[in-house]
């Protein structure tokens, strides 16, 4: 099971930024996928979430608005639009699969996002 998330870097307050995650080793179209990030010396917290179709996604307050999260079965791939972003959106991003697979949780390196004038 393998989550590679791309496309973070720096941008200034305002801009935008879109993450991509491949995803391989178990049945992706069958899980729910979400977007989850960690401040710098916070704990990790869970921003976007989509369903198997990509027909229903659910955001934290924090983001509801700005960030839009989608998903293309064909290819195994998660994104994760992201506007108007703050400074306090500033992160490490990963995806995962919502519920674990075969019983693990798996995690990928992340994507750094740093907003900053």
């Amino acid at each position: 099971v393998q989550f590679v998330e791309s496309g973070g870097g720096l941008v200034q307050p305002g801009g935008s930024l879109r993450l991509s995650c491949q995803v391989s080793g178990f049945t992706f179209r069958s899980y729910g996928m979400g977007w989850y990030r960690q401040p710098p010396g916070k704990e990790r917290e869970l921003v976007a979430t989509i369903n198997t179709a990509g027909g229903s996604t659910v955001y934290a307050d924090s983001v509801k608005g700005r960030f839009t999260i989608s998903r293309d079965n064909s290819k195994n791939m998660v994104y994760l639009q992201m506007n108007s972003l703050k400074p306090e959106d500033t992160a490490v991003y990963y995806c995962n699969s919502i519920s674990t697979v075969g019983g693990r949780r798996y995690w990928g390196k992340g994507t750094l996002v740093t907003v900053s004038s």
